[in-house]
C-alpha cells in the first residue's frame, strides 16, 4: 500500500482487518453491524461527541482523569468511585502496558495473576483480552462518557474492540503514539497502522455513529514549545479527518506560564478549523483538551495540589474543553482512587470559581497568540512542502530532517537536535531551534528571549539552564534559577 495521505479503499481496509481481527481469539466477536446498533442505543449524555459539542457550546471546561485495572468488576468501582467522589465529567479507560505492546498473552497471564492475588497486577484495563464483552459490561455499568487512553503504535486490535464493546472516545495517532513512546518502530508503519485506525471510525461516522478522536497532545511532556504540540496534532487532524473521523479533539501539554498557556489553547482551535479548511476538511468538529502538567511533580502533597490547582486554573482561563488532571500522588507512583478524586474535585473547584471571570484577549495574550501561530505556520506549510502536498509523506521527511523535532523523545526517527528552555518569565522558548524552519524574526525573538533570562540570572545561557527548567517544578519553582 503506498504511504500517502489518501481514505483506505474498501479492498485496502477488508484485506488488512481479517488479519487484524485473527489476531487473538476476541477479535471474532466483532461484528460492525451489530456494533453500530449497539451505539445507536448509547444515549447522548454518555457520548463523547456530543458531550464535548454542548461544553465547547456553554464555553464550559470538562474534567477527565486516567484510570484503569486489569479486572472488570474493579475496573467498574474505580470509574464509578471517580465519577462519584471525584465529580468527573468524563471518564478514561487507561491501557494496560502489554496490550500496549500487542503482547496478549502476557496480558492474559496478568488478568490470571491479578485475579489471584485480589488485585490488579497491571498498570491498566487488558481490553483486547477482555474482548467485546468484557468491554460491554464496563460501557453498562458506568454511567457516563467513556474514551480509550493507551500509548500503542499498533493500536488496530484495540480500536476494533474498543468501539464494538461502545466506547465513544480515542485517543492516539500515528505520530503522538510513537515518537514518544517507541524507540525504533518507522513513522511509515504507525501512520499506516494509524490510517486504519481512523478509518474504522470513518465508517463508524457513515453508519451514522460519531466516534471523538483525540491526538495525544503532550508528547513527551517535557518543556514540548506549543509550535511543535500543534504542528503534529493539526498533522494528524488532518490525517484523520482524509480517513472520514469527524470529531476532533486537540490536546496542548501545560507549560506553566499562563499566559502562553491560555495563548496555547486559543491558537490551536483557530490553526485547526484554518488548516481543516485549507486542505478541503469542512465539516469537521473541533474541541480542546489542556493537560495539567506533565513533567515531575514536587513529592509533598500540599506542593502537588498546588501544581494540579495551577494547571486547573489555566484549563479553565484558556477555556479548553476538557481537562486531564492529575493526582497528588504523581511523584509517588500509581495513585489510590482516593488521591485521584481529590485530584478532580481540587480541578472542579478552581474551574466553578473561574466560570463566572471571562479571561480577555488581552495584549500580552494576543502577541503570545500570534508568535504560536507564526512558529506553527513555518512548520506546518514546510511539512505540506516536503511532501509535495501530501502530509503523510511530509511528515516522514520532515522527522528525518529535523523540520518536525519533539524533544527528549525516545525515538531515532527524530533529530533530537531541538532543545527547549524558559525565558525569564517562564514560557517555553528555544535554546537551541535546530533544524525547525523558523524565519529571521522568530530565530531573533527565541534568541533574545534566552539571553534576556541569561543576563536576569547573571550566567551564560549553556545546556545546564535546560537541565534546571526541568527539575524546576519538582523543586517549587518554575524557572530553573541558579541557587
Amino acid at each position: 500500500m503506498e504511504l500517502k495521505n489518501k481514505k483506505l479503499t474498501n479492498d485496502e481496509f477488508y484485506t488488512i482487518r481479517k488479519e487484524i481481527l485473527n489476531h487473538w481469539p476476541t477479535g471474532a466477536e466483532v461484528d460492525f453491524e451489530e456494533a453500530v446498533a449497539y451505539h445507536k442505543q448509547i444515549p447522548d449524555s454518555r457520548q463523547f461527541a456530543k458531550v464535548l459539542l454542548k461544553a465547547k457550546k456553554d464555553k464550559v471546561t470538562l474534567t477527565q482523569p486516567r484510570a484503569g485495572v486489569a479486572l472488570i468488576e474493579e475496573h467498574i468501582t474505580l470509574l464509578n468511585f471517580l465519577k462519584t467522589e471525584g465529580e468527573a465529567d468524563l471518564l478514561p479507560t487507561t491501557i494496560d502496558s502489554y496490550t500496549r505492546q500487542n503482547q496478549y498473552a502476557e496480558a492474559e497471564n496478568g488478568i490470571k495473576e491479578s485475579k489471584e492475588a485480589g488485585r490488579s497486577l497491571l498498570n491498566g484495563f487488558p481490553a483486547v483480552n477482555h474482548g467485546v464483552k468484557g468491554v460491554r459490561q464496563v460501557v453498562e455499568n458506568v454511567k457516563a462518557p467513556l474514551q480509550v487512553r493507551h500509548g500503542t503504535p499498533d493500536a488496530r486490535l484495540l480500536t476494533e474492540i474498543a468501539l464494538a464493546g461502545g466506547f465513544t472516545s480515542y485517543e492516539g495517532g500515528g505520530i503522538s503514539y510513537n515518537i514518544p513512546y517507541a524507540k525504533s518502530v518507522s513513522l511509515e508503519k504507525t501512520i499506516t497502522d494509524w490510517q486504519y485506525c481512523d478509518r474504522v471510525i470513518g465508517m463508524y461516522a457513515e453508519a451514522g455513529i460519531e466516534i471523538n478522536r483525540e491526538p495525544y497532545g503532550p508528547l513527551t511532556g517535557t518543556l514540548v514549545p506549543p509550535c511543535v504540540s500543534h504542528a503534529v496534532a493539526i498533522i494528524e487532524a488532518i490525517l484523520a479527518a482524509e480517513q472520514g473521523v469527524k470529531s476532533l479533539t486537540l490536546g496542548y501539554g501545560q507549560c506553566g506560564n499562563l499566559i502562553q498557556d491560555i495563548a496555547a489553547i486559543k491558537s490551536l482551535e483557530e490553526l485547526a478549523e484554518e488548516y481543516l479548511q485549507a486542505n478541503g476538511y469542512n465539516d469537521c468538529t473541533i474541541t480542546t483538551v489542556f493537560h495539567q502538567w506533565m513533567g515531575g511533580f514536587p513529592q509533598d502533597e500540599a506542593k502537588a495540589f498546588a501544581v494540579i490547582s495551577w494547571g486547573a486554573a489555566a484549563a479553565a482561563l484558556s477555556q479548553a474543553t476538557k481537562v486531564i488532571v492529575k493526582t497528588p500522588h504523581e511523584a509517588l507512583g500509581i495513585p489510590t482512587k482516593e488521591a485521584n478524586a481529590a485530584g478532580l474535585r481540587a480541578t472542579k473547584q478552581l474551574i466553578n470559581m473561574l466560570s463566572d471571570q471571562p479571561f480577555g484577549m488581552t495584549r500580552e495574550v494576543a502577541a503570545e497568540v500570534e508568535i504560536i501561530k507564526a512558529e506553527t505556520r513555518c512548520i506546518l506549510n514546510r511539512v505540506k512542502e516536503l511532501g509535495k502536498g501530501d502530509f503523510v509523506v511530509g511528515t516522514v521527511a520532515a522527522f528525518q530532517t529535523g523540520v518536525l523535532d519533539i524533544p527528549f523523545a525516545p525515538s531515532e526517527r527524530t533529530l533530537n537536535k531541538m532543545l527547549p528552555a524558559r525565558d525569564n518569565n517562564g514560557a517555553v522558548r528555544f535554546f537551541d531551534v535546530g533544524n525547525l524552519p523558523f524565519n529571521k524574526d522568530l530565530l531573533d525573538f527565541h534568541n533574545q528571549k534566552i539571553q534576556e533570562r541569561g543576563q536576569a540570572e547573571g550566567r551564560t545561557p549553556s545546556f545546564q539552564m535546560v537541565i534546571d527548567d526541568i527539575y524546576a517544578v519538582s523543586k517549587g519553582r518554575l524557572v530553573g534559577r541558579p541557587n
